[in-house]
């Protein structure tokens, strides 16, 4: 009975690996079509003459590496911010004691529940009044605030962590700036390398922020993705969308491929208390 069930867990699993690449493996076979095999018909699954003359053309057709600068320099400043100040708000809400910490640690929770649409208005006329538009600023603000989400995992981690390493850091000594920056902090590298890739993608794949604070200039790739890749007519050019969409995942699947072992290891164990 063992084979027979493994089997049908390894049968399962190639259904969900293929169904969720799919859509990557469509996107690739569009980005290696010429225009011409887009619009024939019958459709061809696979182009005749695969080449790369579209990714060349999408990095032309656009200032594409001006863009992707723009979004690697807004991802990376947020990724190292908020990951930070995430893991010092956890520090405190796991280790320290002060009244109201639960009631205030439940408000954090209970703002994951607030959609992000319904404060797009009043967070851009915040932004205009204070003259902070077109700027890196409210990306900066945003990192140092916190995300609650990565703040409930270093909070959870931290919590798990035995209580003997700080007395003994508190009888050599060390006030609790000291213990969070020398004990707890290089024991989180899980939580660390978790909070990274979701900070960093979820800035990276943003759409609806650039689009609303920056202007062309200093906007990001997902935005210029968008609306970039248009003819003389306005037309929109897919094989150039596609390409530039296979390049635009790279930099997320690299970061994912250099920290995935702690990516895992702090998914599984952050919320074990």
């Amino acid at each position: 009975m063992v084979f027979p069930r493994r089997s049908a867990v390894y049968v399962l699993l190639v259904g969900a690996v293929v169904l969720f690449l799919g859509p990557f493996a469509w996107l690739l076979d569009t980005a290696l079509k010429a225009p011409s095999e887009l619009r024939a018909l019958p459709i061809h699954w696979w182009p005749h003459d695969p080449g790369l003359a579209n990714f060349r053309d999408a990095l032309t057709h656009i200032d594409y590496l001006g863009y992707a600068r723009n979004s690697l320099t807004i991802a990376t400043l947020y990724a190292v911010l908020v990951t930070l100040a995430s893991a010092w708000a956890g520090y405190g809400f796991a280790r320290l004691q002060a009244p109201g910490k639960r009631l205030i640690f439940s408000v954090l929770l209970s703002t994951m529940m607030l959609p992000q649409v319904l404060t797009l208005i009043p967070t851009y006329l915040l932004f205009a009044k204070i003259h902070l538009t077109n700027t890196y600023v409210p990306w900066v603000l945003w990192g140092l605030c916190g995300a609650p989400y990565l703040i409930f995992l270093f909070r959870q981690f931290f919590s798990n962590m035995p209580k003997e390493l700080e007395e003994a850091a508190i009888v050599d000594g060390c006030g609790q700036i000291r213990i969070f920056w020398r004990i707890f902090l290089p024991q989180s590298w899980p939580v660390i390398a978790t909070s990274l890739i979701l900070s960093f993608s979820w800035t990276w794949g943003d759409y609806i922020a650039p689009a609303l604070l920056l202007d062309d200039a200093h906007t990001t790739l997902a935005v210029k993705l968008a609306y970039g890749y248009v003819n003389a007519h306005g037309s929109p050019l897919p094989n150039l969308v596609a390409a530039g969409a296979v390049m635009y995942v790279i930099p997320v699947l690299a970061l994912f491929l250099i920290v995935q072992r702690g990516f895992v290891t702090g998914s599984a164990t952050s919320g074990l208390k």
